[in-house]
């Protein structure tokens, strides 16, 4: 009996580490949320940063040989301005949180700060994710806006005074209407609703360009004095075309990122719908802009089929979640039928947008942030048009305002003669194909 209990004794004993491993295994926090949404940001990150090669390809593309260099340039460098404001400016603009270090001008101009290095899980916020990750995925979003302004002002802008909006437009204008909605703001606590930003970034682009394509005018001979259309033909359509599918891949990264977790089941599968449904719009896009220019011009048009991708994909971005396959199917193929309708519309305003980026990222973009309430029920139509209508007045006049100060005090647009020899080498003084005769 004493051995029994001697025994009995010895493994209570022994069994005392195993049970504290056990309560400290129990006490411990799951860690695979973080772990799974910081690589989702980080992977949807890289890929919305593919997005910028894809603008800038599409843009080499539907311009003339003669203004590649220029596009190229402005491309990658509105990517790095867009990179230094938003860390500068914009991120605290937009979240101002407990991640900043407060600059000598107070918390509006506060920088943003990183974990430290080799951060332990104890010290981790294992809510969320971290702000790497956070921070990089959304300086994405915020280039994005620059880059839709890019192409509709081609062939025609001078360099210095795009980039300098640029500055203003990545480290104030866009951060303040983003903060309304992703922010926390009076849009959000309104009910507004945008998925992954069909107003908030597309829309928002749309009307900054909108504001510029007014003050800089139409390039020169795109309408003849009797108000007909003079076409433009693109350098490179197979460059154009490349791009369309780079953008077509970097969406499921804008659109499956901006789920915004993959710690569990349900949103890894979210994650999975969205970009189906994504896919979906864009093909449809694509198909029904196909379809009606063969329609109403007798042979398809190629630039518009890519352009009615886009416009699907924008289109969706607003609400990609919610919708069944057929509804992002319907959603895309009306935002494709929006540019084939509304490209010929700009023209008869003498509105000179080289790229098209109005109707697929403005005028898609409001298309998408309407229908939300079709299949998300927590919106509704009445605070989609607030925040639309909202969001537009916001950028279009600030940015209407920067461009007029930038053209009285710099001037924004080249000389005639400059304009007509190309801006490769009026600004630059390099040519993208100097083995080729100019377009």
């Amino acid at each position: 009996m004493k051995l029994l209990t001697k025994l009995g004794f010895a493994a209570a004993l022994a069994a005392l580490p195993s049970m504290g491993l056990a309560q400290e295994a129990e006490a411990a926090p799951d860690i695979n949320p973080y772990i799974f949404t910081t690589l989702l940001f980080l992977i949807g990150g890289f890929l919305v940063f593919w997005m910028a090669a894809g603008f800038a390809m599409l843009e080499a593309g539907l311009v003339r040989s003669k203004n590649v260099t220029m596009q190229l340039t402005k491309n990658i460098a509105l990517f790095s301005i867009a990179a230094i404001m938003y860390w500068l400016i914009g991120f605290n603009l937009m979240y101002p949180g407990e991640w900043m270090i407060e600059g000598w001008m107070g918390p509006w101009f506060a920088i943003t700060a990183l974990e430290p290095v080799g951060l332990a899980a104890a010290d981790a916020s294992l809510d969320y994710a971290s702000v790497g990750s956070d921070f990089f995925f959304q300086l994405m979003f915020c280039a994005t806006t620059a880059s839709i302004v890019s192409g509709t002002l081609a062939e025609r802008i001078k360099l210095w005074p795009f980039l300098i909006f640029v500055v203003i437009l990545t480290g104030i204008i866009y951060p303040i209407e983003a903060s309304w909605q992703w922010g926390g703001g009076w849009l959000s606590e309104m009910g507004f609703s945008d998925f992954a930003g069909s107003t908030l970034v597309h829309a928002a682009g749309g009307f900054a360009a909108l504001a510029g394509a007014l003050v800089l005018g139409p390039r020169i001979g795109k309408y003849n004095k009797d108000g007909k259309v003079v076409p433009i033909p693109g350098s490179n359509l197979a460059l154009a075309t490349l791009g369309t599918f780079i953008l077509w891949l970097g969406w499921f990264g804008f659109n499956g990122g901006s789920q915004l977790a993959m710690g569990t089941v349900g949103d890894v599968t979210d994650v999975s719908r969205i970009f189906a449904n994504t896919n979906m719009a864009a093909a449809a896009g694509a198909i029904a802009a196909l379809l009606l220019s063969q329609a109403l011009y007798k042979k398809p048009d190629l630039t518009m089929t890519l352009n009615g991708a886009l416009a699907g994909l924008v289109s969706i971005t607003a609400e990609p979640l919610a919708p069944s396959l057929f509804g992002a199917l319907w959603i895309g193929a009306i935002g494709g039928i929006i540019v084939v309708v509304t490209v010929p519309m700009l023209d008869k305003l003498k509105i000179d947008d080289v790229v098209g980026a109005i109707p697929v990222h403005l005028l898609a973009g409001i298309w998408g942030t309407f229908i939300v309430p079709v299949y998300n029920t927590d919106a509704s139509f009445g605070t989609q048009i607030v925040g639309i209508v909202a969001i537009g007045a916001f950028v279009f006049v600030v940015s209407l305002v920067v461009w007029l100060i930038l053209k009285a005090i710099m001037g924004i647009r080249v000389g005639e003669e400059e304009e007509i020899n190309g801006l490769d080498m009026s600004e630059l003084g390099m040519e993208a194909y100097p083995e080729f005769s100019k377009g």
